[in-house]
């Protein structure tokens, strides 16, 4: 535990060009007390930490001893604390692991390149989990993380439609959509990858044996080939439609993006009002209905006829009640 907080003592020093024992002490969570007693012990180890006394004092390193990282120029120094999402990183226990990281980064640049990290974080900002609902943390993420670093097979327990299933997996990469974590992995003794919630699963207990990677293997890719999948494949309905110009510019906001996409890559040329007629994949009636009443006066579905039925319940419902004398 010393000899990590020594180092990262000298990290600090490096990254600064100096800090008061109170600045040391609050960033390695000891006392003032402690940090002289470290600064001492650094200094007797042959590293040239310097005491400033008096009340502007404080302590920094001479003799230029840093290690540069060379050749980063200043947009590359910013473009790399970028690459770190902080909430993500804590959900899966590598919080301590990415500050140390981003810590030596610093350390290591050069002094004109020291405002890199302050620079980037003040300019971006990602926040992954979906408006509306608070992000729940699953439980067994921390473990499925260590796997997938450590190559590591696992034994799981994974809750579906039609019960619960066993299963021994390679995990190979986890994705964050919206708030929602999500492991692909390939099913141990074949070449089926497959991709699991992992708020699903009820146990995970890593294996002994640890699994050759594919290299071949592409995360992204196989998750953008997931994500396409899974949109078409719940997609099992068709609405034709009626839309006004104010309709068709907010068809792509009201409904599933790829199913806007594909009804307005094929819409008829514009009738005498200026409407277009398209035929719309949906999951079901029911959620047309919910998407579609959205749109109101700017959409008229022509079928199916059940639910062009719902629609016009819908609008006698809503005349009624605006024919009722003024509440006010």
């Amino acid at each position: 535990m010393r000899a990590a907080r020594l180092i990262k003592m000298v990290l600090l020093l490096q990254s600064r060009s100096a800090m008061t024992a109170a600045e040391l002490a609050r960033e390695l969570e000891v006392s003032e007390r402690t940090v002289t007693r470290d600064a001492q012990a650094l200094s007797e180890a042959g590293v040239p930490v310097y005491a400033d006394r008096g009340r502007a004092g404080g302590y920094r390193l001479i003799g230029g001893y840093r290690t540069r990282l060379t050749g980063l120029a200043r947009s590359e120094a910013e473009a790399l604390f970028l690459s770190g999402v902080p909430g993500a990183l804590r959900q899966m226990g590598l919080e301590d692991a990415a500050s140390a990281a981003r810590l030596k980064v610093s350390a290591a640049l050069l002094p004109s390149l020291r405002d890199a990290p302050d620079s980037a974080a003040q300019r971006f900002h990602l926040d992954a989990p979906a408006w509306f609902r608070e992000p729940q943390t699953p439980a067994l993420l921390p473990a499925l993380a260590e796997a997938v670093w450590d190559d590591r097979r696992i034994g799981v327990v994974y809750r579906r439609g039609d019960g619960a299933v066993e299963r021994q997996l390679e995990p190979y990469g986890l994705v964050l959509k919206a708030g929602v974590w999500y492991l692909c992995a390939r099913v141990a003794g074949s070449d089926a990858f497959r991709t699991y919630r992992i708020d699903r699963f009820d146990t995970v207990d890593a294996l002994d044996e640890r699994f050759e990677r594919d290299p071949g293997f592409d995360l992204p890719g196989h998750w953008a080939g997931q994500a396409e999948r899974f949109a078409r494949s719940i997609l099992r309905a068709e609405v034709v439609v009626r839309l006004s110009p104010e309709g068709v510019r907010g068809l792509p906001h009201a409904v599933d993006p790829l199913s806007a996409r594909e009804a307005l890559a094929d819409m008829g040329a514009p009738d005498g009002e200026g409407w277009v007629t398209v035929t719309l994949p949906v999951e079901s009636e029911e959620v047309a209905h919910t998407q579609l009443t959205a749109l109101g006066a700017e959409a008229e579905v022509l079928s199916p006829a059940g639910l062009r039925q719902r629609f016009a319940a819908d609008a006698a419902r809503i005349a009624a009640l605006y024919r009722r004398p003024d509440a006010g």
